[in-house]
This record gives C-alpha cells, sequence and structure tokens, in this order.
C-alpha cells in the first residue's frame, strides 16, 4: 500500500489534496480545477463515458487527470480508456457496499 499525505494546492494554497507519490509535485485541489473539468465534449461516445457523478470526480485526482487529457489531446489510449472504466467500475461497486451499510 503507498504512502499517503497530504499537500496543499499549487493554485490556491488553501486546500490540501491527498497525495501518494513523490512524483506528484504539481498537485490541485477538485475546486481549482471544475472550471476546466466542465468544458463541452462534442464526442458523443468520449461524452458519455465522462458522464459519471461528480462526487467520483472529487474523490480520485486520476479521474480528473483522464479528462483534462482528453480536454487537452482530444484524444485517449486504450489503456487510459480502460483504466478510467475500470476505476469508474470499482468506485460505484465501492458506494453501492457503502449504501447497504
Amino acid at each position: 500500500m503507498a504512502i499517503r499525505y497530504q499537500q496543499k494546492c499549487c493554485k490556491c494554497k488553501q486546500k490540501y489534496v491527498p497525495v501518494s507519490s513523490w512524483k506528484q509535485r504539481y498537485v490541485m485541489c477538485y475546486d481549482c480545477q471544475k472550471a476546466e473539468l466542465h468544458q463541452p465534449i462534442k464526442n458523443a461516445k468520449m461524452k458519455k463515458m465522462f458522464d459519471i457523478p461528480e462526487e467520483f470526480y472529487k474523490k480520485n485526482a486520476f479521474l480528473r487527470n483522464i479528462k483534462m487529457s482528453y480536454l487537452r489531446f482530444e484524444t485517449l489510449t486504450d489503456k487510459q480508456i480502460e483504466a478510467f472504466k475500470k476505476t469508474v467500475k470499482d468506485m460505484k461497486k465501492e458506494k453501492k457496499e457503502k449504501d447497504k451499510n
């Protein structure tokens, strides 16, 4: 299991963001990335894929990173798409288990 610690957001310098690797040097909180994440997506297939609950984006920086990459370059590799879908599936499963309890 990775060691997790908290680091201040590089943009607003107010909120703490959970970090799990020393390689993550420029971390941003969800509130700072929100405006960039809500840009329109033209591709219907990708629009459907990125249509997940907002709380998933709040909790997981990886999902935000993948969406930002798509918005910036308008393309994703097959491995990125697969990892995104797997993470969303795991988060949905985890949410259902929490709701049961």
